[in-house]
């Protein structure tokens, strides 16, 4: 039992560390880049006053992305005790496609940088070219930020659809993270239909009861770990296996 007692305290920091980076790469540099639009004129100079608010948040999403991905292969042998495919198709969500994402971010902030210096240090006849470079480097983050939205409800319905099945938490605790997973979906569909914007109050109201449900889950695999009752019942060949 001490291996899930290990395994449910690393989900839980796992959690909490990915949703801090998260959360800390906007402050620091999302108004400056989620704020920021091409048709701006001085938008890349505005990004090369800021170089170090770029790079810090572009580590910062790059901690959250690597640290989130590991919580599917650190989970994978107790989940897929409930459902083999449904734990794999968590895995390839959260696991691969989110961190490929998050990557992709990272680097399209990075690049902003020397777009915006090349601009400040080349002449009037460069300018149109380093504009539309960082437009398309801008719109790439953008995008990819939507489909981050996307894909990351995704898979936290997978995810909470394993707990509810294997009851390794409480079902009042799997089933918030699934109904919480199901409005952060609607809005960010929402928000890719220009219905809400991803500012705006009525998002935030759409989003927020995820963030507080992952931070509870994460304080409860902390101190409760996962349910005894639930390991003790299953049978010694299947608990054998996902402890190995």
């Amino acid at each position: 039992m001490n291996t899930y007692r290990r395994t449910a305290i690393l989900v839980g920091v796992l959690y909490i560390i990915g949703t801090v980076a998260g959360i800390l790469s906007v402050v620091v540099a999302g108004p400056m880049v989620g704020g920021l639009s091409h048709t701006e004129p001085d938008y890349l100079a505005t990004i090369a006053g800021q170089e170090t608010q770029l790079i810090i948040g572009a580590l910062l999403i790059l901690t959250m992305g690597l640290a989130l991905a590991m919580i599917p292969a650190v989970a994978f042998p107790l989940l897929k005790g409930a459902n083999e495919v449904l734990a794999l198709g968590y895995v390839v969500f959260r696991g691969a496609l989110e961190t490929s994402i998050t990557i992709g971010t990272a680097v399209c902030w990075l690049l902003l940088l020397p777009i915006a210096q090349g601009l400040a240090g080349g002449g009037v006849t460069s300018a149109a070219y380093y504009q539309s470079t960082g437009a398309l480097v801008l719109e790439a983050a953008t995008t990819l930020g939507t489909m981050l939205a996307i894909v990351f409800p995704l898979g936290a319905l997978m995810f909470y659809a394993l707990l509810y099945q294997s009851r390794l938490v409480p079902r009042w605790l799997s089933g918030w993270g699934f109904v919480a997973a199901i409005l952060y979906l609607g809005a960010a569909l929402l928000s890719l239909f220009g219905i809400v914007s991803p500012g705006s109050t009525s998002y935030g109201i759409l989003v927020a009861p995820m963030l507080v449900q992952e931070m509870i889950l994460a304080a409860w695999l902390i101190v409760k770990g996962f349910s005894p009752i639930t390991l003790a019942s299953r049978p010694p060949a299947q608990v054998e296996l996902m402890a190995s």
